[in-house]
């Protein structure tokens, strides 16, 4: 089945540098691909022109007449901007002339517009952010939410551990992924109320809910899926970045400290080349919005053209795999389990109050 991808060609700290060339190399690399790239024409026709490609039956232009800057507040994107290339592309995606929607614009542009767009599927309150990361057992860890719902409530972390389960389920062919609950401890007694509700209301689902997770487990592949709410999911992820910068930048420092380091260095270069590549964040560019009715990829703003060619690759890769639909489907199947048991908390009629 040929997919096609509108691409927001104007988001992002480099716009139509990025994404046009990014999107031809993809285009060259998948034949079963089209691509929809949507912006102001002129712009995105001197990038292929200046690349010598034309247009044809996989590579068409959408025009909008807008661009959503990287600073601009998201009420005011949704409001002021209705021909925007970021709105113009999930546009597409609603009324079925693209399978998924790719931008590295405005994060809160993008989750605001994507949810008015689109909506959320039937028993999912709040779209979230789940991103791939790897792990020392190379494999990947699923972690959501990233950003978008700083306060939950225990049944928004029951929906993200489902809509993770499903991603996860659907593009890495896991039957029945683990979920974590990141925690301060993997006690059943640790962590908020919110917490503890979410870990019991999820040991009654279908999930396969190993427990509570640290932080460290996140790049020990401990499960496949691990929910947190936005607020504990970012900080966990900014974390994770900066130390990764500083561990790079420190390394080349000692390695360029003098001629004996950098001889080192050279004789090092294979290992040290084959580390960088299976680190390499640009290789887990492109984090997935998720819970909508309809496939959204967040780019990392600054990403260069490799980084945005895997973000494509994770968009294809969910409208491939129906990952809307099993989240859908998924939902209502916990719904309705959950509907047939006790509340949480509730007391038996056997069970004596004092």
């Amino acid at each position: 089945m040929d997919i096609t991808v509108a691409v927001d060609a104007m988001g992002g700290d480099h716009g139509t540098h990025v994404t046009v060339p990014a999107a031809l190399r993809f285009l060259d690399d998948h034949p079963d691909v089209n691509i929809v790239l949507v912006g102001m024409p002129d712009a995105i026709e001197a990038e292929l022109k200046a690349r010598r490609r034309t247009l044809g039956p996989r590579l068409r232009v959408q025009p909008a007449s807008e661009v959503v800057t990287m600073d601009e507040a998201p009420q005011s994107a949704l409001k002021n901007k209705k021909d925007s290339s970021m709105r113009v592309a999930i546009n597409l995606v609603k009324t079925g002339g693209a399978n998924a929607c790719v931008s590295a614009g405005n994060t809160g542009a993008l989750m605001a517009t994507a949810r008015f767009v689109l909506k959320t599927i039937k028993g999912i309150d709040r779209p979230a952010i789940a991103k791939m990361l790897p792990t020392r057992k190379n494999t990947y860890s699923c972690v959501l939410d990233l950003g978008a719902n700083v306060d939950c409530t225990p049944q928004h972390l029951v929906q993200f551990a489902i809509m993770g389960a499903m991603l996860v389920s659907a593009t890495r062919q896991q039957a029945r992924p683990s979920v974590g609950l990141l925690n301060i401890g993997e006690e059943e007694i640790k962590g908020n109320e919110v917490v503890k509700e979410a870990a019991e209301l999820l040991r009654r689902s279908n999930l396969n809910f190993h427990g509570n997770v640290e932080g460290d487990d996140i790049y020990a592949g401990t499960v496949d899926v691990i929910v947190a709410d936005g607020f504990t999911g970012n900080v966990a992820l900014k974390t994770s970045e900066g130390l990764a910068k500083m561990i790079a930048e420190q390394l080349r420092e000692e390695f360029l400290r003098n001629w004996w380091s950098r001889l080192l260095a050279g004789l090092a270069w294979p290992v040290l080349s084959r580390f960088k590549k299976r680190v390499d964040p640009r290789r887990y560019n492109g984090a997935s919005l998720l819970g909508l009715n309809g496939i959204v990829v967040k780019s990392h703003g600054g990403a260069d053209r490799m980084a945005f060619y895997w973000a494509l690759s994770q968009a294809v890769d969910e409208a491939r795999a129906g990952v809307t639909q099993r989240i859908a489907e998924q939902v209502q199947q916990e719904l309705e389990l959950l509907a047939a048991q006790p509340e949480v908390g509730a007391v038996s009629p056997d069970t004596p109050l004092a």
